[in-house]
């Protein structure tokens, strides 16, 4: 509490200058751009926020992010403390053993050392610090060192996230590199499974472009010359297959998706943000990791969603009435919260699930 007092007093105030120099400037800068990418980027692709285990690591980025600032702007604000202007010992024999600063028209205090940066003496100086564009002295020596230990303890904390993150792109991307896929195509794949369980049909979708051998996949796309083998139109395909199962397949997806789409009833407005805060610390955090548009919603609006994640939606907003499948439609994502499935297709149809191209 004494701390906390001495940092609002107007005096320190005064002290908010101090941000204005290149050493702060850089160091809150490298603190936010860590601590901001780290937590969207746990969220996003290594360490879902909807698990136990996301949401202690999320915990623990706060929790880091906030101890490391507020040691930081204890160390810069509270200061060192320094020698009062004009001081001198209380017995006048004392003099005769210490320094006499011109500067500051006082006496040196023991383990006292006069900063020429700040202009006074400085209480137990350590040294002048440029990252906290201040001393580091008698009454911020804790704070400081705490900064110096928090600040490497989260950086690890990152740079473990970042390294998963970037294995586990890597490896996903080696997967299906090795089965001569694309991201797109492997999501093409699972919804042909999804299809063919929904409506029990006695067919199976064999993947057209496995040539069956992860190493012919693989000269696919990586060659000695480093020019991809091919002409980027037709392509090698596995026996009993032809160039368009993989078309046809997408054609048979595009006419199941118009028939498994639901209504929803819009039951609050929306402003289309990408990150809306009035939605739920949920939903801010889980918004879709793309450049598909977010779309504006009115309470009463209808929309016909054909995809979702666990906390939005991506569909079409109906603009005429009554409910038809006309072409006047706005697309793009929404949040779930905002609205409600309507009685009719709650009572035939799941809502959209699992969207994965764009995770």
């Amino acid at each position: 509490m004494g701390t906390f007092c001495s940092v609002i007093k107007f005096e320190n105030l005064q002290e908010l200058k101090r941000l204005c120099h290149w050493g702060p400037i850089i160091a809150l800068s490298v603190i936010a751009i860590c601590s901001i990418m780290a937590m969207i980027d746990s969220v996003l692709w290594y360490w879902p926020l909807h698990t136990t285990g996301g949401s202690v690591n999320f915990i623990m980025l706060i929790n880091w992010t906030v101890m490391i600032l507020y040691n930081y702007f204890n160390a810069m604000f509270v200061g060192p403390g320094f020698v009062p202007l004009g001081w001198k010992p209380e017995n006048s024999q004392d003099s005769m053993y210490l320094q006499y600063c011109k500067v500051c028209q006082a006496f040196k205090a023991p383990r006292s050392h006069h900063c020429r940066k700040c202009n006074r003496c400085v209480m137990k100086m350590d040294h002048h610090c440029p990252w906290i564009n201040n001393c580091c002295g008698y009454q911020n020596h804790a704070s400081f060192t705490l900064f110096l230990l928090l600040a490497p303890l989260g950086c690890i904390h990152a740079a473990f996230i970042f390294v998963m993150t970037m294995y586990t792109q890597l490896y996903n991307r080696m997967k299906i590199i090795l089965r001569n896929k694309t991201s797109i195509e492997s999501w093409i794949e699972e919804k042909a499974k999804d299809r063919i369980q929904y409506y029990q049909l006695d067919e199976i979708f064999v993947f057209p472009y496995d040539l069956g051998s992860r190493w012919k996949n693989f000269k696919q796309v990586f060659t000695c010359s480093g020019v991809p083998e091919g002409d980027g139109l037709e392509w090698p395909i596995r026996e009993g297959c032809h160039q368009y199962s993989l078309t046809i397949e997408q054609l048979k997806q595009k006419a199941d998706k118009r028939v498994r789409s639901i209504r929803y009833k819009v039951i609050e407005n929306y402003s289309g943000a990408y990150c809306p805060l009035n939605r739920g610390i949920k939903t801010f955090f889980t918004s879709p990791c793309t450049e598909e548009p977010r779309i504006q919603l009115q309470k009463g609006e209808f929309i016909l969603a054909t995809r979702g994640l666990r906390y939005w939606l991506y569909g079409d907003k109906i603009l005429d009435e009554p409910f038809t499948e006309g072409v006047s439609r706005i697309r793009g994502w929404f949040p779930r919260n905002c609205v409600e499935k309507c009685p009719c297709d709650a009572e035939t149809e799941p809502a959209p699930e699992g969207e994965k191209k764009t995770r």
